[in-house]
Protein backbone atom coordinates (compact mmCIF):
# COMPACT_ATOMS: atom_id res chain seq x y z
CA UNK A 1 0.00 0.00 0.00
CA UNK A 2 1.32 3.43 -0.90
CA UNK A 3 -0.40 6.36 0.80
CA UNK A 4 0.37 9.82 2.16
CA UNK A 5 0.10 10.37 5.92
CA UNK A 6 -0.06 13.68 7.75
CA UNK A 7 1.78 14.39 11.00
CA UNK A 8 -0.38 16.16 13.61
CA UNK A 9 0.79 18.87 16.05
CA UNK A 10 1.92 16.24 18.56
CA UNK A 11 4.03 14.47 15.92
CA UNK A 12 1.64 11.53 15.52
CA UNK A 13 0.56 9.71 12.40
CA UNK A 14 -2.35 7.31 12.03
CA UNK A 15 -1.74 4.01 10.28
CA UNK A 16 -4.61 3.23 7.90
CA UNK A 17 -6.97 0.49 9.06
CA UNK A 18 -6.16 -1.87 6.16
CA UNK A 19 -2.46 -1.73 7.18
CA UNK A 20 -3.30 -2.34 10.86
CA UNK A 21 -5.54 -5.25 9.89
CA UNK A 22 -2.99 -6.78 7.53
CA UNK A 23 -0.23 -6.59 10.16
CA UNK A 24 -2.61 -7.53 13.00
CA UNK A 25 -1.81 -4.36 14.93
CA UNK A 26 -4.01 -3.01 17.68
CA UNK A 27 -3.86 -0.31 20.33
CA UNK A 28 -0.88 -0.77 22.62
CA UNK A 29 1.25 -2.73 20.13
CA UNK A 30 4.84 -1.56 19.76
CA UNK A 31 6.67 -0.62 16.58
CA UNK A 32 10.40 -0.36 15.88
CA UNK A 33 11.41 2.75 13.92
CA UNK A 34 14.40 2.58 11.58
CA UNK A 35 15.45 5.75 9.78
CA UNK A 36 18.19 6.24 7.23
CA UNK A 37 18.70 9.06 4.76
CA UNK A 38 15.19 10.11 3.76
CA UNK A 39 13.43 6.86 4.71
CA UNK A 40 11.44 5.84 7.76
CA UNK A 41 10.56 2.18 8.27
CA UNK A 42 8.18 0.97 10.97
CA UNK A 43 8.17 -2.71 11.95
CA UNK A 44 5.93 -4.42 14.53
CA UNK A 45 7.69 -5.77 17.61
CA UNK A 46 6.89 -9.47 17.70
CA UNK A 47 7.76 -11.89 20.47
CA UNK A 48 9.01 -15.31 19.39
CA UNK A 49 5.93 -17.06 20.78
CA UNK A 50 2.84 -15.55 22.24
CA UNK A 51 -0.88 -15.27 22.04
CA UNK A 52 -2.60 -12.60 20.06
CA UNK A 53 -6.15 -11.88 19.08
CA UNK A 54 -6.98 -12.54 15.43
CA UNK A 55 -10.48 -11.67 14.30
CA UNK A 56 -11.69 -11.87 17.89
CA UNK A 57 -10.13 -15.30 18.61
CA UNK A 58 -6.97 -15.92 20.64
CA UNK A 59 -4.38 -17.74 18.53
CA UNK A 60 -0.82 -18.92 19.10
CA UNK A 61 1.52 -16.56 17.27
CA UNK A 62 4.66 -18.45 16.19
CA UNK A 63 7.23 -17.99 13.44
CA UNK A 64 6.59 -21.32 11.72
CA UNK A 65 3.41 -23.37 11.38
CA UNK A 66 2.82 -26.39 13.61
CA UNK A 67 2.99 -29.81 11.97
CA UNK A 68 -0.20 -31.80 11.59
CA UNK A 69 1.30 -34.45 13.87
CA UNK A 70 1.88 -31.87 16.63
CA UNK A 71 -1.67 -30.51 16.30
CA UNK A 72 -3.22 -34.00 16.39
CA UNK A 73 -1.09 -35.07 19.36
CA UNK A 74 -2.02 -31.92 21.29
CA UNK A 75 -5.72 -32.38 20.52
CA UNK A 76 -5.55 -36.02 21.69
CA UNK A 77 -3.88 -34.95 24.95
CA UNK A 78 -6.46 -32.22 25.59
CA UNK A 79 -9.33 -34.64 24.87
CA UNK A 80 -7.81 -37.24 27.20
CA UNK A 81 -7.40 -34.68 30.02
CA UNK A 82 -10.98 -33.54 29.52
CA UNK A 83 -12.29 -37.12 29.60
CA UNK A 84 -10.32 -37.83 32.78
CA UNK A 85 -11.67 -34.68 34.36
CA UNK A 86 -15.27 -35.59 33.51
CA UNK A 87 -14.87 -39.23 34.53
CA UNK A 88 -13.12 -38.24 37.73
CA UNK A 89 -16.16 -36.26 38.85
CA UNK A 90 -18.97 -38.36 37.43
CA UNK A 91 -17.45 -41.83 37.17
CA UNK A 92 -18.81 -44.69 39.29
CA UNK A 93 -15.39 -45.24 40.87
CA UNK A 94 -15.06 -41.72 42.21
CA UNK A 95 -15.11 -41.23 46.00
CA UNK A 96 -18.12 -38.88 45.75
CA UNK A 97 -20.23 -41.47 43.92
CA UNK A 98 -19.31 -44.21 46.40
CA UNK A 99 -20.25 -41.98 49.34
CA UNK A 100 -23.61 -41.07 47.76
CA UNK A 101 -24.52 -44.72 47.12
CA UNK A 102 -23.62 -45.62 50.72
CA UNK A 103 -25.90 -42.87 52.04
CA UNK A 104 -28.84 -44.08 49.96
CA UNK A 105 -28.74 -47.61 51.46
Amino acid sequence: MNTTLTIDKAGRVVLPKPVRDQLQLSAGDSLVLDSADDRIVLRPVREAVGMRKKQGIWVLDIDEPLTLETVNQTMDEVRHEHEQSVLGRAGSNSPRTKNRSRRRR
